[in-house]
This record gives structure tokens, C-alpha cells and sequence, in this order.
């Protein structure tokens, strides 16, 4: 069981790149959860997916702690989702249709969000340097922040400055 939480329904084994698999699995999958039941959903999946990664990661991991292999991909969903939670909350509070999460939003946090888990600037860098199973999903707690801190901030540029 553990094996398929950490590799999302098996996505991590897809190549290349499974951690833009499972980032494009996320979103998709998010974009469902904001469907069915707005923010409120999204962030109950978001807290439980995480749990459900510090909890499954560490069993993985528990006979090689120091790996991180390219397959675990649970800590980019949980990573992702805290991405779109950003705009998830902003279009919940606008009270807009369920339905409608138009695509800027999802895209900028989707490209946001695979720019610092690959860069891994400042505390992305600093929990995947841990080298620990806790380091594997902190390094995408931290990207996730950062993208939807960076979504709504050009978001706001987008509808405050430019129009």
C-alpha cells in the first residue's frame, strides 16, 4: 500500500520526469477536488495527502532513509496541491463557480511550483539537503509555498497593474 501512496497510483513510474508526471497528475486531480467541493475540499485533500506522505515515505524509505528515489512522487502532489491551494482560496472567496478555475491560475502554480522544485532555492534546498524522508516531502512543502505565494503575486500584478 505504501508503495502505491508514494508513487501516486503508480504515475511516479512513468518516464521521463515523474516528478512532472505526478505534479500534472496533481493538478488535474485538483482541479477535480476545487470542482466537486471548492478550497474547503481541496484543503482537507491537501492536509490529508500530506499526512498520508510523511506516513508513507517514511515507511518506504525505512530500510534506505537517505535515498530519494526519482519514483516518489507523493511529495510533489502534496506540493502541487498547496500551489493551487492559493488560488483555490482566492477564487473560493470571489465566489465563483466551482467550476470555474480559469487557467492562469492553475498553470502559473503548476510552472511556479516545478521551477522551485527544481531550483530548490533557500528552504526547498535546505529540507532536500536533509537527506531524510522528512526532506523528501519538506522540499515540496516549501516549493508548494513558494508557487502559490508566487501565483498569487502575479495574479495580483495580472489584475491590479495590467488592467
Amino acid at each position: 500500500m505504501t508503495r502505491m501512496i508514494t508513487t501516486f497510483f503508480y504515475v511516479g513510474l512513468l518516464r521521463p520526469a515523474p516528478g512532472t508526471w505526478g505534479s500534472a497528475a496533481a493538478v488535474v486531480l485538483g482541479l477535480v477536488l476545487h470542482g466537486l467541493g471548492s478550497f474547503p475540499l481541496l484543503l482537507v485533500a491537501t492536509a490529508l495527502v500530506t499526512w498520508l506522505g510523511f506516513w508513507a515515505v517514511g515507511k518506504e524509505l525505512a530500510d534506505r532513509p537517505t535515498e530519494d528515489p526519482s519514483e516518489i512522487v507523493i511529495d510533489e502532489v502534496a506540493g502541487q496541491w498547496i500551489a493551487l491551494l492559493a488560488p483555490s482560496f482566492g477564487f473560493w472567496m470571489m465566489g465563483l463557480d466551482t467550476w470555474n478555475f480559469p487557467y492562469p491560475g492553475w498553470v502559473g502554480a503548476f510552472l511556479l511550483f516545478r521551477l522551485f522544485d527544481i531550483w530548490k532555492p533557500w528552504l526547498v534546498g535546505r529540507a532536500d539537503r536533509r537527506h531524510d524522508p522528512v526532506g523528501v516531502m519538506l522540499d515540496d512543502i516549501w516549493a508548494g509555498i513558494f508557487a502559490g505565494i508566487g501565483t498569487m503575486l502575479l495574479a495580483g500584478i495580472a489584475h491590479g497593474v495590467l488592467m
